[in-house]
């Protein structure tokens, strides 16, 4: 089992930024792919980024050149760095990962309000 947990959303002003972190405990050596997704108010969840365990990364084409996404081994935590946010970034953002088996565990989500 692999446990997540979020932390970092907000309100901020459009132009600004924030830095979600998600939290990795359990099983973390089975992971393979770490992402963060989203989901906004009457969409579906999207696939914003994501970091594989040799340190590939992609991100959704909304997010190039404002959003990073880094991997802390020795703190065990993936950070989303979201900069020049606009209003259409509003959401709730989920730490995902993938384990060796096929399993998919999800955080709780937090949300992310852009907004003057």
């Amino acid at each position: 089992q692999v446990q997540l947990v979020e932390s970092g959303g907000g309100l901020v002003q459009p132009g600004g930024s924030l830095r979600l972190s998600c939290a990795i405990s359990g099983r973390i050596f089975s992971i393979n792919v770490m992402g963060w997704y989203r989901q906004a108010p009457g969409k579906q969840r999207e696939l914003v980024a994501y970091i594989g365990s040799g340190g590939y990364r992609n991100y959704v084409d909304s997010v190039k050149g404002r959003f990073t996404i880094s991997r802390d081994t020795a703190k065990n935590t993936v950070y989303l760095q979201m900069n020049s946010l606009k209003p259409e970034d509003t959401a709730v953002y989920y730490c995902n990962a993938d384990d060796d088996d096929s399993n998919t565990y999800w955080g709780q989500g937090t949300q992310v309000t852009v907004s003057s």
